[in-house]
């Protein structure tokens, strides 16, 4: 398991080895996260942006 902290509560976030950029994980604190591999294959999370409205455009 990967261990990083939460980037709103500080918290621990237990990540699963064969974690790949971009997954989407739920923590404890009730926020979203996605995963981040930085140019030196440093697991990270950031809060997830989701996607925006569509309105057709």
């Amino acid at each position: 398991m990967v261990s990083v902290k939460c980037p709103v509560c500080g918290g621990e976030v237990q990540l699963p080895d064969d974690v790949i950029a971009g997954e989407i994980v739920e923590h404890d604190c009730g926020v979203t996260l996605e995963v981040i591999v930085d140019d030196n294959n440093t697991v990270k999370v950031k809060p997830f942006e989701g996607v925006s409205e569509d309105w057709g455009e």
